[in-house]
């Protein structure tokens, strides 16, 4: 081939076609040959996935958007079979969508954080749950297609239950769905669904028969597969479950992809529907299309890649799939003595990152994951590649604490811990756990460097620091002492010293306990847990929570406990931060109930009780501590709580009009959510609450004050919170739950912003007025 072209048409022209569609010459143009003939390479070029040429800009054709208005029916099946016949009767009233998800990827959503909450329309214990999307000019509309398939469904005895959920929930049914194939990481145990025939396709009407085939197939493999995805194009992602760590089950992985291309060329379908063949399929591609066909890519390949240098292996001379893989046969992993709990340990907890790359989405897609990333747009700096290089140097490493390492030190050091990824990841990936046992495991060969133990130390500092506050905030704000002061812990000159007063939380409490009484009949008690920041930096907001709280008629109790740890966890001071969980959780246990709960003020100390505490302290004391987490909540969670059940109404707060911008907590919106505090602060009658889309503020505890941190620390403040607060009139009350985020916003912005209850607490006063 390549021989003819030389000697028929040495000299093709090239002419750029003036459609609107061509921007790259290779992709999109004509090659003329002397006797008129034409070859147009776009279509060549489109399927080569990259092994031909190299594409620098492509101009895409754009279809009109849908109608407005959706509803998903999500029909309930008690039998995966039924359900694939439920699929060609489904499409017969032409869906804008139809999708599927099977048993055991649903289960698999129940141990993700995020996609937990997105079961809401799940009804029993499905065997496969088909999601089929009707769009109409108005709801009644998409509502009568959708009820016009329910009932021919019912009359084909096709499914159990049939919820219709229309826009904005359905946005939670597609996101459930998306997540399919990240949660099959939370699969227990070292056997996963591997990504080996995921890709087939077949004619709509055959794929109830070839899915049968299929799942008789593995059967006789001894295995059960994974179904999910676009089961109305006729594709469905299948995945065996396969331990890849053993040499049987990679054998087995190609025995499986050379069984399955044989089934899908029995049905004349497509073993690469969606994707590319790559590394996982190519070796099959003579076996689907012919040796004779199968020569012409080669030949295709030569003459376009002569050198081989465009994506080699992809497509034609490919290695087998079951080589190169990111395990080695008959594996050992070593086990790792750590003081937080990674169920399988911590080497695992990194190899349940499955490259999907949700960490490298960006400001404009909303979620908190992953903040660095955003900021530096450097792989190394995404959640994924810091997993990545903690799998390889805890597999590879011969050196006694394979921790280690400067490479993973540097990979480690811009993530801020803001726990986005234990709950956006579809692996849920807990990085920020990682990071602090990293850095625990890496102070054993280096030690803890002075600035950790300062900050890791700040509640004693602070403590010593209130008996003289005026001496001490003089210190911080003169200019040449408090130069010098951090210039020795190595803080940013730019930032600004939090202060600290001289009458603590605590102090004040008893001084002030007597004349708490609830004003009103008494509603209820809570524990309130005094976090080292509110005692000494931001006591005036400690004391409007009480009196608040005492205004609407509860009791606030504060007994004696120590700080939360939250800064000794984020610096890997883990033994000081374990000490601190058992003291606190021994302290709590017995007097906090769901009737008399725990509520804290800054959420990243009262959310370590469900996060790491339950994680630290001793394994008889783990379920005492997880049902402990449970009844710790943030003020805000409380306070919505009671509201929604109308034991606090609108009726002592201000009519005046108000409008509010609140930023959540990015732990908060890991562990919890934002809209607790958005129906706080939407209590008064008048008040109108305007959550911003942003993820974490930046500041990330002390991640924002060090000097080497503070420009990545500020771009991440500038991709989303500091222009939605620059552009808020100055009217407008700005809010965040976050002690590091408020300060955050004063040093980026120049305005400060008001912890909820402190909004709040005007409101009732009737200062908003």
């Amino acid at each position: 081939m390549q021989a003819e072209i030389r000697e028929q048409y040495p000299k093709p022209a090239i002419h750029r076609r003036n459609t609107g569609y061509a921007i790259d010459i290779l992709l999109e143009s004509e090659i003329f040959t002397p006797g008129g003939e034409t070859f147009n390479f776009c279509k060549l070029l489109s399927g080569s996935e990259g092994t031909l040429a190299f594409t620098t800009e492509i101009t895409l054709h754009i279809d009109p958007l849908p109608a407005p208005h959706e509803v998903v029916v999500c029909v309930h099946f008690a039998d995966l079979m039924e359900c694939m016949r439920a699929v060609v009767a489904s499409m017969e009233h032409q869906p804008t969508a139809c999708e599927l998800m099977d048993k055991l990827v649903l289960d698999c959503t129940k141990a993700n954080r995020e996609q937990s909450k997105n079961r809401f329309f799940i009804e029993g214990d499905p065997a496969a749950v088909l999601m089929i999307e009707f769009r109409g000019d108005t709801r009644e509309e998409a509502e009568a297609k959708a009820n016009t398939m329910i009932a021919d469904l019912k009359q084909r005895h096709f499914g159990y239950a049939y919820p219709i959920v229309a826009a904005p929930l359905s946005k939670r049914v597609w996101d459930l769905r998306s997540a399919g194939l990240g949660v099959l990481s939370n699969m227990p145990g070292e056997a996963k669904g591997v990504a080996c025939i995921e890709d087939t396709a077949v004619e709509l009407a055959d794929l109830p028969a070839y899915i049968q085939e299929f799942d008789d197939m593995m059967a006789g493999f001894g295995q059960k597969s994974v179904y999910y995805a676009h089961a109305g194009a006729g594709e469905l992602h299948v995945r065996p479950i396969l331990n890849l760590k053993k040499e049987s089950d990679r054998e087995m992985l190609h025995t499986i992809g050379e069984s399955m291309a044989r089934l899908v060329k029995k049905y004349k379908g497509s073993l690469s529907g969606e994707h590319g063949d790559g590394r996982v399929r190519a070796e099959f591609i003579p076996l689907m299309i012919g040796e004779k066909n199968y020569q012409l890519l080669r030949e295709l390949k030569s003459t376009w890649d002569p050198h081989g240098i465009f994506n080699p292996g992809k497509i034609v001379d490919a290695p087998p799939m079951n080589t190169s893989l990111r395990y080695e046969a008959g594996q050992q992993d070593k086990p790792f003595d750590t003081i937080l709990e990674f169920n399988d340990g911590i080497l695992r907890a990194a190899e349940k990152c499955n490259g999907s790359g949700d960490c490298r989405r960006l400001d404009f897609a909303g979620g908190t994951m992953c903040p660095s990333y955003r900021a530096t747009r450097n792989e190394k700096d995404s959640t994924r590649a810091r997993a990545n290089a903690l799998r390889e140097f805890l597999t590879h490493s011969d050196k006694a604490n394979p921790f280690d390492r400067e490479e993973l030190y540097e990979v480690m050091e811009l993530c801020i811990s803001c726990k986005g990824c234990t709950s956006e990841c579809p692996s849920n990936v807990d990085m920020s756990g990682m990071k602090a046992e990293f850095l625990h495991q890496y102070h054993k060969s280096h030690g803890v460097p002075f600035r950790s133990q300062v900050f890791a130390n700040i509640a004693q500092l602070n403590r010593f620091g209130a008996r003289i506050s005026g001496l001490s905030n003089f210190f911080m704000r003169n200019s040449v002492t408090g130069s010098l002061l951090k210039s020795v812990l190595g803080v940013a000159p730019q930032r600004s010293l939090p202060p600290i007063h001289g009458t603590g939380l605590r102090s004040w409490y008893t001084k002030n306990r007597n004349r708490l009484a609830p004003a009103v009949p008494e509603k209820g008690k809570v524990y309130l847990f005094c976090d080292e920041f509110t005692d000494f930096n931001d006591t005036p907001i400690g004391i409007k929570a009480i009196e608040l709280l005492t205004r609407l008629g509860y009791r606030v109790e504060m007994p004696e406990h120590p700080e939360s740890g939250r800064a000794a966890i984020s610096k890997g001071v883990l033994l000081k931060a374990r000490d601190l969980a058992i003291r606190n959780v021994a302290i709590f246990k017995d007097l906090v109930t769901a009737d008399t709960p725990l509520v804290g003020i800054e959420p990243s100390a009262i959310l370590s009780f469900r996060d790491e505490y339950p994680r630290m302290v001793p394994e008889q004391d783990k379920e005492t501590a997880r049902a402990l987490g449970r009844n710790a909540l943030l003020i805000d969670e409380f306070l919505a709580r009671e509201i929604q059940q109308g034991r606090i109404t609108a009726d002592a707060f201000t009519k005046a009009k108000k409008r509010v911008l609140l930023h959540g907590h990015c732990h908060q919106q890991a562990l919890s959510s934002v809209d607790p505090s958005a129906w706080m602060l939407g209590l008064p009658d008048n008040y109108t609450v305007e959550v911003i889309t942003s993820g974490c503020c930046g500041m990330a505890g002390s991640f924002g004050y060090e000097k080497e941190h503070y420009a990545v620390s500020m771009n991440i403040g500038e991709l989303v919170l500091f222009p939605a607060v620059r552009q808020a009139a100055d009217d407008v009350i700005l809010a965040a739950p976050g002690t590091s985020c408020r300060h955050q916003i004063l040093d980026g912005t120049g305005r400060k912003a008001k912890h909820p209850v402190e909004v709040l607490w005007e409101a009732m006063d009737g200062k908003g007025e």
